[in-house]
C-alpha cells in the first residue's frame, strides 16, 4: 500500500490538525480556569469593625426616642403659632375679616370705622404673608387708647403698621385717625410676582 498525497489524505490531515488544536485548547482552557468556588478571605480586622459599626447603629437608635419627642414640642409650638394667624381662602377674604376686627372693636368702643382706604398684601419672611388694611376715623383720645388696648387683645397675630394722628377742629376735641393694621396669613394667598423679579 502506497500512500499518496492525495485528496483524502489532505482532507485527513486538515482533519487531524483541526482535532489538535481544539485538544490543545481545551488543555490550556481547563489548566488556565478556575472553576472551582472563589474563596473569600474577610480581613483580620472585619469583626471589630462590625462591632463598631453596629454600636454606631445602636446610638442612632437610641436617639429616635428623644428627637420625636423634639418634633412633637416644635409642631405643637407652630401650631400654637399659627392659631393667630388670620384664616381665609383668598387674601380678599382676609382683608375683609381684618375690617370686620376695626369695626367692631371700634363699634365696642363709640367709634365710627366704616370706610377702608387701602388694602394690600404682601410676603412676611419666607413662610408667610401680611395682608394690611388701612382705615380714617375721628375720635376721642380716650376711645384710640381703649381701641389701640382691645386690638392688642384680639386673638389674631395683629399689628398697626401705621397711625396718624392729626387734631380736630370740633368742640369734643376729637382727633382724626388713620390706621394700618396688618395680619399673618399663609404664604399661598400672596399674589406670585409678576416681571422681572419672578425669574
Amino acid at each position: 500500500m502506497t500512500f499518496s498525497l492525495g485528496t483524502i489524505d489532505r482532507r485527513t490531515l486538515v482533519l487531524v490538525l483541526v482535532m489538535l488544536g481544539l485538544l490543545v485548547a481545551v488543555i490550556l482552557r481547563s489548566a488556565l480556569s478556575n472553576d472551582g468556588p472563589a474563596v473569600v478571605v474577610a480581613p483580620s480586622d472585619s469583626i471589630p469593625v462590625a462591632e463598631n459599626r453596629l454600636e454606631r447603629l445602636r446610638q442612632a437608635a437610641a436617639t429616635v426616642p428623644g428627637k420625636e419627642e423634639v418634633l412633637k414640642k416644635a409642631l405643637a409650638e407652630l401650631e400654637t403659632r399659627q392659631a393667630g394667624m388670620v384664616k381665609a381662602d383668598t387674601s380678599a377674604q382676609a382683608q375683609a375679616q381684618l375690617i370686620e376686627v376695626i369695626r367692631r372693636v371700634a363699634m365696642a368702643n363709640g367709634i365710627d370705622a366704616r370706610g377702608a382706604e387701602e388694602m394690600r398684601v404682601r410676603p412676611l419672611a419666607n413662610d408667610f404673608g401680611e395682608v394690611s388694611v388701612t382705615v380714617t376715623f375721628a375720635c376721642a383720645i380716650e376711645q384710640l387708647v381703649n381701641f389701640m388696648a382691645a386690638l392688642a387683645n384680639e386673638p389674631q397675630i395683629l399689628a398697626t403698621n401705621e397711625i396718624n394722628i392729626s387734631g380736630g377742629t370740633d368742640k369734643k376735641k376729637n382727633v382724626q385717625v388713620r390706621l394700618g393694621l396688618s395680619g399673618v396669613v399663609p404664604k399661598k394667598l400672596v399674589p406670585a410676582r409678576r416681571g422681572p423679579a419672578s425669574f
